[in-house]
């Protein structure tokens, strides 16, 4: 934890795009479940429950990145390698995803720009030292 190092802002920024992505993983999923009633969506997952696996790990991630983005704020390096992790699982899922039901892709490529933009600001020089000290 950093108590003798300022914030830099971009660890900030990075906590507010932390909890955008994890938000946006959230709403997606969310919007994945109310599409379990559509058979040409359920077909292109193999079916039901892998759709609902799919919508519910996606979930899961999203809840999970904004909770840890508050340790961010906190100079927490644990945090910062759990928002990694996540973040990276959260491309992952949005691919697929993308791929798997085209019609949803425009969000889930903002999904991935967004993960992508944390990733790089998380790993900048002065966010480092930050973490570090």
């Amino acid at each position: 934890m950093s108590d003798s190092m300022r914030r830099p802002g971009g660890v900030t920024l990075v906590a507010v795009i932390a909890w955008i992505s994890g938000l946006l993983d959230v709403i997606g999923g969310t919007l994945l479940l109310f599409q379990t009633s559509v058979t040409a969506t359920v077909e292109q997952f193999g079916g039901a429950s892998q759709l609902i696996a799919s919508a519910l790990l996606e979930i899961l991630i999203g809840v999970v990145v904004i909770v840890v983005a508050i340790g961010l704020l906190r100079g927490n390096n644990a945090s910062r390698i759990v928002i990694t992790i996540f973040e990276i699982l959260s491309i992952v899922g949005s691919v697929f995803l993308a791929i798997a039901y085209p019609a949803g892709a425009i969000g889930e490529y903002f999904s991935i720009a967004v993960a992508a933009i944390v990733l790089l600001l998380l790993w900048t020089r002065s966010a480092t030292a930050f973490f570090r000290d």
